[in-house]
């Protein structure tokens, strides 16, 4: 009963709890779902009045923009009208314009008409103009023009003449007082001898009976002495002197100076000749490669190939004219040197193109070909600047000058060569060639007498006066200097001078 009692008591408090839960739960929905009504009703409303206010910006948007249009919609219209205006008022200005034209051209014509008129006129008059003054010189047109062409000829080749004439001689006498003032400050700087040593070809021995020890048994010394130098020796009748005669200088020299030592020794055979021969030899390497450093020393020049020294110093043996090579190269260096500082040219490139320019004679008997090109073909070889090399092709025009240096080293290679004392000149050569400057001169029509003087350097013509005049005898000597120039080499330069004379003379009674 009791457990009943709990039982039913448990129940009902149970039921009450339920009921009171869902009272209370109910209760909290309610109240929740009127606030989020209220909320939801607030929002709308916030957005409704922000959709009014999005809306309302967007209508003042529209109406700024819409005013903004139509203000530049009238502005365009404004525009087109002030361009249709300027467009009406070029219309106008150009039928203007098109009417002055055809007025213009109409003028034209008009003028045009007349003009043809008119000249047409003048050629009738002309023509009768022509043909009275026909009649009146008896000369047809053809022929009065050929006579005053001829008249124009002569005057404008007179007067050319003249001018060329006064030309020349203005432009001489200015060169002359340059190039005297510049050679001769030149020269005043070059201090040489004014004769050159010659070549030794011969020994002297000190006793005729040396000669039948250098000759040998059946002339096996001799043999052994020329086998080993490549000269010939010359034993004649000459007393104590022996003769070394051979085209290589270096050679030459060799045997000299072997045949000196074999004489001073005294002991003549074919061993102790080979062994003269070698010491000579060497003694003449060692001078030549000396020679060619004082060369460099003497010229002022640094930085060339052993080779090229050497050979530079094999010119101590050579000779021309009877000048010697290596002083020849050495002052022609100086003189270029000073040349080119005279004039404003390149001095180190005249200075070592003045001392290399006569390299190729140091084995032009060796090999075929010009020294000039030798020359340049070695210091090509050996790296010398192809400026220099230039200079040594040029100095005697196989090729054609290009540089100032190289006209600086012509030059200087002529007054080396031309100054008096550097080479000698044997009778018979000198006799030649003042006979061909004479035949050249008389080989010209309308001369005379030729005379070649001054040893050379100048040519006098006299011409027939009847023949030549002033005129062509200017032209006579421009025509002799450029055939000289052609047909010979001299060093130095020859002045050609014509001389034409008329005597008139009447007698008294």
């Amino acid at each position: 009963m009791d457990a009943l009692i709990l039982v039913a008591e448990g129940a009902v408090a149970f039921l009450l709890g339920a009921g009171l839960v869902y009272f209370v739960t109910r209760q909290g929905a309610n109240s929740m779902t009127r606030q989020a009504r209220d909320e939801a009703r607030i929002m709308v409303e916030e957005a409704e009045n922000r959709a009014r206010k999005v809306e309302l910006d967007a209508n003042q948007t529209l109406l700024a923009r819409r005013e903004e249009l139509e203000a530049e919609i009238k502005e365009r219209r404004n525009e087109l009208s002030r361009a249709e205006r300027r467009l009406e008022q070029r219309e106008e200005t150009l039928e203007r314009r098109a009417e002055n034209l055809e007025r213009s051209e109409q003028s034209v014509r008009d003028r045009t008409v007349n003009l043809e008129k008119t000249e047409a006129e003048i050629d009738q008059i002309r023509a009768e103009a022509r043909s009275e003054l026909e009649r009146v010189a008896s000369l047809t047109l053809e022929e009065a023009r050929e006579q005053l062409l001829q008249n124009l000829d002569g005057e404008l080749r007179e007067e050319s003449n003249r001018r060329v004439r006064a030309m020349e001689s203005s432009a001489r006498n200015e060169a002359d007082v340059r190039a005297r003032k510049i050679l001769a400050t030149v020269m005043q700087r070059i201090t040489s001898e004014v004769t050159a040593e010659t070549t030794v070809t011969v020994v002297p021995i000190p006793s005729d009976e040396l000669k039948g020890r250098i000759i040998g048994r059946e002339g096996r010394n001799i043999r052994a002495f020329e086998s080993a130098t490549g000269c010939d020796l010359i034993i004649d009748d000459t007393p104590e002197v022996v003769t070394v005669s051979g085209f290589d200088p270096v050679r030459r020299e060799i045997a000299r100076t072997a045949l000196a030592r074999l004489i001073q020794d005294g002991r003549i055979q074919p061993t102790r000749i080979e062994d003269a021969v070698d010491k000579a030899r060497a003694e003449v390497d060692k001078l030549i490669e000396q020679a060619g450093q004082q060369a460099l020393v003497d010229a002022e020049v640094t930085n060339l190939h052993p080779e090229i020294v050497r050979t530079l110093g094999r010119l101590r043996y050579r000779y021309s004219y009877g000048q010697n090579q290596l002083r020849h190269c050495i002052e022609t260096s100086w003189l270029a040197a000073a040349l080119a500082h005279e004039i404003g040219a390149n001095v180190e490139i005249a200075r070592l193109g003045g001392l290399l320019h006569d390299l190729g004679k140091a084995v032009d008997r060796e090999m075929e070909g010009t020294h000039a090109r030798l020359g340049a073909d070695i210091a090509r070889r050996f790296g010398v600047p192809r400026e220099v090399v230039h200079c040594v092709e040029a100095h005697h025009e196989e090729v054609p000058p290009e540089t100032v240096e190289a006209l600086v080293v012509i030059c200087a290679d002529a007054m080396s060569g031309s100054r008096p004392g550097a080479r000698r000149e044997s009778a018979e050569e000198y006799i030649k060639r003042l006979e061909a400057l004479e035949a050249i001169a008389n080989s010209f029509d309308g001369v005379d007498q030729s005379f070649a003087v001054q040893a050379g350097r100048e040519v006098r013509i006299i011409v027939k006066p009847e023949r030549v005049d002033d005129l062509g005898a200017s032209r006579l000597a421009r025509d002799v200097s450029k055939k000289i120039e052609e047909t010979m080499q001299y060093p130095g330069e020859i002045k050609v001078t014509v001389v034409r004379e008329t005597r008139a003379s009447a007698v008294a009674h």
